[in-house]
């Protein structure tokens, strides 16, 4: 795991490898490193718009099209990012496990990557989840109270339901988009390829925290021109939302960030995105901060 020991936090000692993989103390150098991450912000985003840009291909007819030609740009491009990231870095085994490793695949300590960061971040919804219990028990009470019970064909009623929503969902591009594609290819490439770099390349860890999502942030300012349309050209309201958006993306990708280094595994942030999108957090009917970044991912 390309982890600092956890009683390392404040940057005082170099990384030496993730998992099985070794690699050299801080043979990238800072300017390089920050022109890696940068060059695979601009080629994350800029190959979104290169099928009718570059490739000349005619406008899609409809937005599930449209969804699955993104959708293919953001997986060449994470890939292309995960093998560029692995020539930069100073890798001395060229194993599948060591290289996966570097990018926080591994299966060891996996549910506490999982679970705790997910219950951490269900922390802040809280106070919501316990009055949406509330009122789902005293629903309970009123429905039993007017000789209501909870037969079989409530039950089945709803279980089909809960299928019928399921198949939905699973069949719906945008759901594909929020829930797999665009979290996954997200932080392979913001976290799991930029945090090994900019750690290799001497930069302290709380540093890294911080400049990994301001990479991530930056990526979002595609969003400018749709936010000025959709502000009837107001320049200014159109900066202000996509500098709110900004604001929260490097908060919450700072939280992430923390996450990654601290675990060395990739599924804790992706378990708090995915919290954030669809999860406790959409559920609860709350807070939903998250959304500004986390359901307006880069490939909308």
């Amino acid at each position: 795991m390309l982890l600092l020991n956890p009683s390392s936090m404040d940057g005082s000692e170099n990384p030496t490898g993730w998992g099985q993989m070794e690699v050299e103390l801080i043979t990238v150098s800072k300017s390089g490193a920050l022109i890696s991450c940068a060059a695979m912000t601009f080629f994350y985003v800029a190959i979104l718009y290169s099928p009718t840009l570059i490739l000349r291909l005619p406008p899609t007819s409809s937005f599930k099209t449209f969804m699955i030609r993104r959708f293919i740009c953001a997986t060449v491009s994470s890939l292309v990012s995960l093998f560029l990231c692995a020539l930069v870095l100073p890798m001395r085994k060229w194993e599948v496990a060591s290289i996966f490793g570097v990018y926080g695949i591994r299966p060891d300590y996996i549910w506490q990557a999982v679970v705790l960061p997910f219950l951490l971040t269900s922390l802040m919804y809280a106070g919501s989840m316990f009055l949406k219990c509330s009122m789902l028990l005293y629903s309970c009470k009123d429905h039993w109270s007017h000789g209501g019970d909870l037969s079989f064909r409530s039950m089945k009623m709803a279980l089909q339901t809960f299928i019928s929503s399921t198949i939905s969902i699973a069949s719906n591009v945008s759901a594909w988009r929020n829930y797999f594609v665009a979290p996954l290819t997200e932080e392979l490439v913001f976290r799991a390829c930029m945090i090994p770099l900019l750690l290799c390349g001497g930069f302290k860890t709380y540093t890294v925290i911080f400049l990994c999502p301001v990479f991530f942030s930056l990526a979002h300012l595609n969003h400018l021109l749709e936010f000025y349309t959709q502000c009837n050209g107001s320049l200014l309201r159109a900066s202000m939302a996509v500098g709110f958006q900004l604001g929260y993306t490097v908060i919450f990708g700072s939280y992430a960030s923390f996450l990654f280094i601290r675990t060395g595994h990739l599924t804790a942030p992706l378990s708090i995105v995915l919290d954030g999108r669809g999860g406790i957090c959409s559920w609860d009917g709350g807070l939903h901060l998250a959304s500004i970044s986390t359901n307006f991912p880069i490939l909308v």
